[in-house]
């Protein structure tokens, strides 16, 4: 697959859940617990960092747009089409 191509499908994927977000009136909130499982996992040597578009996925389910089920198939999606 060409990089043009790749970069066309992240984008894709990425413009969905920002305007599903959008459409919902929906923002990335950090709360105290998610700063509390950013230093745990940090500690623990699993380093996890969610990019805008991941934030905006768990803040989608945070809001009841989206069901875990449908969450977790959108944010592989995304990841998929984003791996090189």
């Amino acid at each position: 697959m060409s990089a043009q191509r790749s970069a066309t499908k992240v984008r894709y994927t990425a413009g969905v859940i920002q305007r599903l977000a959008a459409a919902n009136n929906v923002a990335v909130v950090v709360t105290s617990n998610d700063v509390f499982a950013h230093h745990v996992t940090r500690l623990s040597g699993d380093d996890v960092n969610f990019d805008p578009i991941e934030n905006s996925i768990v803040a989608l389910q945070r809001a009841g747009i989206l069901d875990r089920v449908q969450a977790v198939r959108l944010q592989a999606r995304y990841l998929r089409e984003s791996r090189p």
